[in-house]
């Protein structure tokens, strides 16, 4: 049996971003520089092993010299072009909801344009999301791992080394969540433009080497290698994915930087960086091929090695932190629009609502994290699951996306399916070549997807039917009001703040304080906390007050997916609104269920056990609206589901 709190909605907390905003906008310059290390710390990482899993790919299939390193070149220069570029910096990033991105943000947008198609859409953001929990497990291992696999270049010392290392260095970066990232975070930025310069610099330097390299620039190399080469050209295309993983983090971070800064960043230094490296990278190749093992590290003279697999290593901790923020962010935004039970959710700073920290979130990444690098123990294994979670995301954003232009910027079908559907068809290209690796590494971000698909889900359909079975025993307000009126019960001093999810309707706790208590309070306030799908509600759109009865005042408090409720600061908004409640003194009311399986559900029986087990995990309602505990009252009844 479990213990659910459904007095209110399933929403609770709120992600990143909540109304309290700076006193003064930070200018361009900062934002610049701080996209630079939270936006593209991801996809910053990637030539560490990008380009050489594709190579070693190649000549392990047969094909290599000018042939393979340019087409490979090639394959990558036109997935960042048209990818990152075109899809996420030129198109995605003006599909805002109300200036933020992200699975959820792009999702909620689509259901408010497209009503007949939300269920659908709904779908299309919970398996985007799942897999991006995948892509949260994958990214610091993999980053990590090839980061640190540098030092067998330094010392073959280092060999047995390289597991513990990584295991450490993620123990150490899922430790310190819980200290909050505020003060790290001002050197996120930094160091990633050192890193994006030295990438740049150690590319520059061995263009020379080669300069026929940047032929690779036409397209027509891509294009026959995969046209000329069958399942090994689909296996290389898969690989080559790996230089756009982090294009994502593009739209998931709009609202933390804006749509300039991210723009500005692409075009004028990552994108050149990124492009110098690789071209470097293959043309050390082709000068070198003995190089081809680890062409990266191979830029740099001996004497630089070390401090550049430092700074990686630095560079891939920023990367894993800007995943692991996200997901807690996605987390939060997730519970908010009712897809997850409510969580623990920790504030790191007084000044800045968006660093939070998830407890339960952290730890289970931690440990999916650290499972990972002892399975699959080299960044190479990972790479085909790695690619494999990424393309199922950005396919699952072309798509929602599909509903954005059409609906919300007014284009006809023809013209939105001219530009997403060339998009979507790329991305399914490079999905298919990724899943020819399921048996060796791909099976991981599926599993992991289906799992958490099949959570969110269970979670969404058992409330949706508990919400139902309840709504049917409502009482009527009004109805009990003039009830009320006509056989007045003994009235007691102070204030009662019953917790409803229908202001109209008479919460379960109000009744049963009737039926056992037999007594009313001299003032009895209503209180619904509702969720829009929006990220953020005006202050002066926060509260509604509805005094029109006599006995039962009414207050609807309206948040965005991204904002805290905090029923403290509701009452101190509501003085404003004529309705005087000090919190300390008043009593709130909360109805608390005990969930059972019913025999004749609408689940089958492991879809009610596992919707039971995610109620248990729900965290207690007054901590979580920040209710004080010595004034709460929990009332509670048994429903079965």
């Amino acid at each position: 049996m479990a213990k659910l709190d459904a007095s209110t909605d399933i929403a609770g907390s709120s992600a990143p971003g909540s109304a309290h905003s700076s006193p003064a906008q930070p200018k361009f310059a900062a934002l610049l520089i701080g996209s630079i290390g939270v936006v593209y710390g991801d996809i910053g990482t990637s030539p560490l092993y990008a380009f050489r899993e594709a190579v070693v790919a190649a000549k392990t299939g047969g094909l290599e010299g000018r042939e393979a390193v340019l087409g490979v070149l090639s394959l990558i220069t036109w997935a960042l072009l048209l990818t990152v570029t075109l899809k996420y910096v030129l198109i995605m990033l003006r599909a805002d909801n109300n200036g933020e991105g992200g699975t959820f943000a792009l999702m909620a947008l689509a259901q408010r344009a497209a009503k007949r198609s939300a269920p659908l859409i709904l779908t299309f953001g919970l398996a985007g999301a799942s897999f991006f929990y995948g892509d949260a497990v994958i990214t610091p291992a993999i980053s990590v791992l090839s980061a640190i696999e540098g030092l067998k270049l330094v010392s073959s010392a280092f060999d047995d080394w390289i597991i513990p290392l990584s295991i450490i260095i993620i123990m150490g970066v899922f430790a310190v969540q819980s200290h909050g990232t505020a003060r790290v975070a001002k050197f996120f930025g930094p160091i990633t433009a050192v890193w994006f310069l030295a990438m740049a610099a150690g590319g520059l330097v061995h263009i020379a080497d080669d300069p026929t390299i940047v032929s690779a620039f036409s397209p027509h190399h891509g294009v026959r290698l995969v046209a000329s080469n069958g399942l090994l050209g689909l296996t290389i295309l898969g690989l080559v994915f790996l230089a756009v993983t982090g294009a994502e983090a593009l739209y998931a971070d709009l609202g933390h930087f804006g749509r300039r800064p991210i723009q500005y960043a692409w075009l004028c230094f990552v994108f050149p960086s990124l492009l110098l490296n690789y071209y470097g990278q293959g043309a050390l190749v082709l000068t070198h091929p003995e190089t081809m093992e680890n062409p990266f590290y191979r830029l740099y003279p001996d004497w630089a090695l070390l401090p550049i697999v430092m700074l990686a290593t630095v560079a891939t901790v920023i990367a894993s932190q800007a995943v692991i923020t996200g997901a807690f962010s996605l987390t939060q935004q997730a519970v908010q629009l009712g897809l997850l039970p409510r969580l623990a959710v920790r504030h790191t700073s007084e000044e800045m609502a968006g660093q939070i920290y998830l407890p339960q979130v952290n730890w289970l990444l931690f440990v999916g994290v650290v499972f990972v690098i002892a399975l699959f123990r080299t960044s190479s294994n990972l790479a085909a699951a790695y690619g494999v979670a990424v393309t199922a995301d950005m396919m699952i954003t072309s798509i929602i996306g599909f509903f954005i232009l059409w609906r919300v910027w007014g284009w006809s079908i023809w013209a939105t399916a001219l530009i997403i559907v060339p998009l979507l068809l790329i991305e399914q290209v490079f999905f298919m070549a990724n899943i020819l690796k399921v048996f060796e590494g791909g099976w991981l971000p599926l599993l992991m997807a289906a799992i958490l698909f099949t959570t969110m889900w269970t979670w969404v359909r058992g409330y949706r039917l508990l919400t139902q079975k309840i709504r049917r025993e409502d009482t009527d307000l009004a109805w009990l009001a003039r009830k009320l009126e006509a056989k007045p019960p003994i009235r007691v001093p102070g204030t009662a703040v019953f917790l409803s999810a229908d202001v109209d309707n008479a919460p379960t706790c109000l009744m049963h304080n009737l039926k056992h208590n037999r007594v009313l309070h001299e003032r009895n306030i209503i209180l619904s906390i509702k969720t829009e799908n929006v990220p953020r509600i005006p202050r002066h759109e926060r509260i509604e007050v509805d005094k029109s009865d006599p006995l039962f005042t009414k207050v609807i408090a309206r948040y965005g997916f991204m904002e805290t409720p905090n029923v403290p600061k509701i009452f101190e908004t509501c003085k404003r609104k004529d309705l005087n409640v000090e919190v300390s003194n008043a009593s709130f009311f909360l109805s608390r269920r005990s969930l059972r399986i019913a025999s004749n559900s609408e689940m089958p029986r492991w879809q009610q056990r596992l919707f039971l087990a995610l109620a248990r995990t729900a965290e207690d309602a007054t901590v979580y609206f920040r209710i004080p505990m010595d004034r709460a009252v929990e009332v509670g009844t048994q429903v079965s589901v």
